[in-house]
């Protein structure tokens, strides 16, 4: 008997426009008719009484006479309906919904999970998988090159043969990767996260994920395994791409919008890597974290947290980590005791790929697959992807052993089940037919009225135009190069200028599983830097040249390149990443850095283009920060992009060229040198350069820097305390008020319970229009722990028109203040406050003060975790 999974290739590529090319649902020849079903009540606990209406129900193509039970009627409530099913339900049927099968997870040459080859064996055969019903379907469209149309035909029939072959009819949900856009062949490739944190603009994530999440939906797909909310620690960490930066508050805004976006189009949002992945000893993938409660709490958690709270997640990813020994899968402090009992999450805990296996296989803490079930299952995790291993059989023996209380997977269940319900998934007249297949002519008609699936829409190109160009950071103009008016003849150099892959993360579809399947094209529209110079600057004039590779140690090519500079007048040189899979690039997950160098010699490059005298632009496209070496302050101007996607080189150009003012801003501190590793920028005073220590850790650029066109001018810093008369209009704060940096001549106090309001002016000083980033920060100077030299507390973009001005108004809740104390619990701890106001961590240009008084104070899990800023009207400049 065939053992594949439906629809894997044999050894060829799949023809992706082909309708019966498939990645999920059987073959003719592999389906089977469903098995007898059993009476009602077969399952444990079922009572077998019939206390339904008796109609017709709807489900998949074909009217039944079906009994329609409590646990399927829309009017009842989730809860109701959910305890109604559940002692329905067979040991079998119960395991069957807490598993998902991976459908083609062994076609390809390369694998994009972690051990997948080794992991994934021969599947069962289909039938057999789905005779007890199904939980999830893995990466339907993203395992192979699948049309999607046609993909989105064959998830439709998958759930009709998963529908048929159980006696509940349950649908599995499908899930997909989304981190840097649908991950489906020719759909949009957006900015990967680390650009979403450049941008510093959380409406602008939201709307991202907003179309995002259409797309997922209208093909079938309920689940997308995004946004990443792992806080940077050490940037040679290969995934710094897949994450939105080095502070959680930023991280935990933007991640929050992200989820907005995505929950808000109807599709579940999966938060991972909870928690504590990022934090690996020297930045190694899968590696034993090396973490305090104190870090943990104060700096890995706040933007799971946050993104619970204001973005409403419904699904949360274990991470692959171990936190002082113990595996996260197994963790039931943190599964369970943190963010169950304390945080209040009623969804769904899934598995990382494979990482139920990994207790036996990696961490050593269990002895085989049924153990590894146990300790998972009793830590909280209630679904094991990608595909069926250890809760199944193995779990199945231990419950039948009495080893595992069938309680704990009726716990899982209930989960699964709800969730399911709050989807649609259990309602009488549930269709697998997509919206985006609704009104289209099936397969088999000849018919090319209805338009092809249109994952790539001109809405989502221009979202990712605008994301791209506000991501784009100018880190340096030295020597007023830009932007580039009438530069004459351009050098256009580097391995990356004419080289589709530099505008991709790995989990964009083309570097994620498109480079496994040359032969066919990316799927998208997807130009070079060289392309849109070549539109925006007279093209005759560029002279382009590679010089050398993204990695290797040939430098035969760097002559030519010199010369080519030596010819011009300009040289613009664009160097970076090749993003990838488990060694496969030099920036992705498992492609971690030794150092902070440029790959490859493309550092050699650069210094031998700065060594000619001609004006030179560096042009790093990169998922990680570089450091640029001893070329740095000789570069007439450096522009950093983070992997932007389909319209990244356009924007990219626009940013040299001036179209686009850049506004913006470094999610992560860019190093001086690229092997004294620096703290983020969230040190404690010993962190920063001293006398003791020959070694500086200073960066080149910080955490929040980025120019622009035009100069902003910072000024009337008020710091207001805000009470309840004040809230009403009354009267009757606090105030303390400082002109143009000076410090306050009183501080503004308030209780360890109250708010400040912290206000300025900012004026657009220049001559063209532009976009400031205004940042808060804060710092605690004497604290019963060490304390952050400065942490960001609020930001917001400005846009100002040349020669206005606009009061921007943070309001500061004291609970922003918060930190983990000696006793191990966060606390509001009275005290002066220090206030900063400015472009980046290190550029602060107001100062002020407030005091907290009173009591200290503990808060717990409704503590204010945002900070609300409010713009006023645009106004002509004042003199100040």
């Amino acid at each position: 008997m065939d053992q594949q999974h439906p629809g894997r290739a044999a050894s060829t590529a799949p023809d992706p426009t082909a309708a019966g090319s498939t990645t999920s649902g059987a073959t003719t020849a592999q389906r089977s008719a469903p098995r007898d079903a059993p009476a009602d009540g077969a399952g444990s606990g079922g009572s077998g009484a019939d206390d339904s209406i008796s109609e017709h129900s709807i489900i998949g193509d074909a009217a039944t006479p079906r009994a329609v039970e409590p646990w399927r009627r829309p009017e009842l409530s989730v809860e109701a309906r959910v305890a109604d099913l559940l002692p329905r339900m067979t040991l079998a049927e119960k395991l069957a919904q807490l598993v998902g099968v991976w459908v083609s997870a062994t076609d390809g040459a390369d694998g994009v999970a972690p051990h997948q080859h080794e992991q994934t064996e021969e599947p069962p055969v289909w039938s057999e998988a789905i005779r007890s019903g199904l939980g999830q379907l893995t990466r339907t469209f993203g395992t192979t090159p699948v049309d999607p149309t046609t993909g989105a035909r064959m998830l439709a029939d998958a759930q009709r043969e998963i529908v048929a072959a159980s006696r509940f009819g349950i649908p599995a949900m499908a899930h997909e990767e989304c981190l840097a856009g649908f991950a489906a062949w020719r759909a949009t490739v957006f900015p990967v996260p680390i650009a979403w944190g450049a941008s510093f603009n959380p409406e602008l994530v939201e709307t991202m994920a907003a179309a995002i999440g259409a797309d997922l939906r209208s093909v079938g797909v309920h689940q997308g395994l995004a946004p990443v909310l792992d806080v940077v620690r050490d940037s040679r960490w290969g995934r710094v791409e897949e994450t939105i930066g080095e502070d959680p508050f930023l991280v935990g805004t933007i991640g929050a919008a992200y989820v907005r976006g995505i929950e808000g189009a109807g599709v579940v949002a999966t938060l991972k890597h909870f928690a504590g992945y990022s934090a690996s000893r020297a930045g190694r993938n899968l590696a034993p974290v090396a973490v305090g409660p104190r870090e943990l709490a104060d700096v890995i958690l706040p933007p799971f947290e946050t993104a619970l709270r204001h973005g409403g997640a419904r699904s949360v990813m274990h991470s692959y980590a171990e936190i002082d020994g113990v595996p996260v899968a197994a963790d039931e402090k943190l599964l369970t005791g943190l963010l169950r009992d304390q945080w209040g999450f009623t969804g769904v805990v899934v598995a990382d790929y494979f990482g139920i296996a990994f207790l036996q296989r990696l961490h050593g803490t269990a002895a085989d697959e049924g153990e590894a079930a146990q300790q998972a299952l009793t830590a909280g995790v209630d679904v094991e992807l990608p595909t069926v291993r250890c809760f199944g059989e193995p779990l199945a023996e231990r419950i039948r052993a009495g080893l595992v209380p069938e309680s704990l997977v009726d716990r899982a269940v209930t989960r699964v089940l709800r969730q399911k319900c709050e989807l649609g998934l259990l309602d009488p007249d549930w269709s697998p037919e997509p919206p985006a297949l609704r009104g289209r002519p099936p397969a088999s008609a000849s018919s090319t009225a209805a338009p092809a699936v249109d994952l790539d829409s001109p809405a989502n190109r221009r979202v990712a135009r605008r994301l791209a160009e506000e991501s784009v950071v100018l880190l340096a103009d030295r020597q007023g190069v830009l932007p580039l008016r009438s530069p004459g003849r351009v050098a256009v150099l580097g391995p990356l200028a004419d080289d589709v892959h530099a505008m991709l993360g790995c989990y964009s579809f083309p570097a994620h599983v498109g480079v496994s399947y040359p032969e066919l094209p990316v799927g998208v529209e997807i130009p070079t830097v060289l392309d849109a110079l070549r539109t925006g600057l007279d093209a005759s004039a560029i002279l382009p040249e590679p010089g050398c590779a993204v990695t290797g140690e040939d430098r035969s090519g760097i002559a030519d390149a010199v010369d080519t500079a030596r010819a011009a007048d300009l040289a613009l040189v664009v160097v970076g990443d090749h993003s990838g899979l488990f060694g496969r690039g030099t920036s992705g997950e498992g492609c971690d850095a030794t150092d902070l160098s440029l790959p490859g010699v493309q550092g050699d490059l650069l210094a031998a283009v700065v060594d000619t005298g001609v004006p030179t632009v560096a042009v790093v496209i990169s998922g990680r920060p570089y450091a640029l070496g001893t070329v740095a302050d000789r570069l007439a101007a450096v522009v950093q992009a983070f992997l932007p996607g389909e319209e990244g080189a356009a924007a990219v150009v626009d940013v040299l060229t001036g179209r686009v003012n850049p506004s913006g801003r470094l999610p992560v501190s860019l190093p001086a040198t690229p092997h004294g590793q620096p703290f983020t920028y969230l040190t404690p005073p010993l962190g920063l350069r001293s006398e003791v220590s020959s070694a500086d850790p200073t960066p080149l650029f910080p955490f929040g820097h980025g120019l622009s066109y035009t100069t902003y001018r910072y000024s009337a810093l008020r710091v207001r305390a805000i009470d309840q008369q004040a809230e009403a209009g009354a009267g009757g704060a606090a105030e303390a008020q400082t002109a143009d940096g000076d410090e306050a001549a009183a501080n503004a106090r308030i209780a360890t319970d109250g708010t400040v309001e912290v206000s300025c002016v900012v004026a657009n000083v220049g001559d063209r229009d532009g976009v400031e980033v205004v940042q808060l920060y804060l710092r605690d100077p004497v604290a019963q722990v060490t304390r952050p030299v400065r942490q960001l507390a609020g930001f917001v973009r400005v846009p100002l028109r040349a020669g206005t001005e606009r009061e921007v108004r943070f309001r500061l809740h004291a609970d922003r203040t918060s930190f983990t104390g000696r006793a191990g619990h966060r606390l509001v701890e009275p005290g002066l406050v220090e206030v900063h106001v400015g472009a980046s961590s290190a550029d602060l240009r107001l100062h002020g003060e407030f005091v907290l008084t009173g009591s200290p104070r503990g808060v717990g899990e409704d503590r204010v975790l945002d900070t609300p800023v409010t713009l006023g009207a645009d106004r002509p400049v004042t003199d100040s």
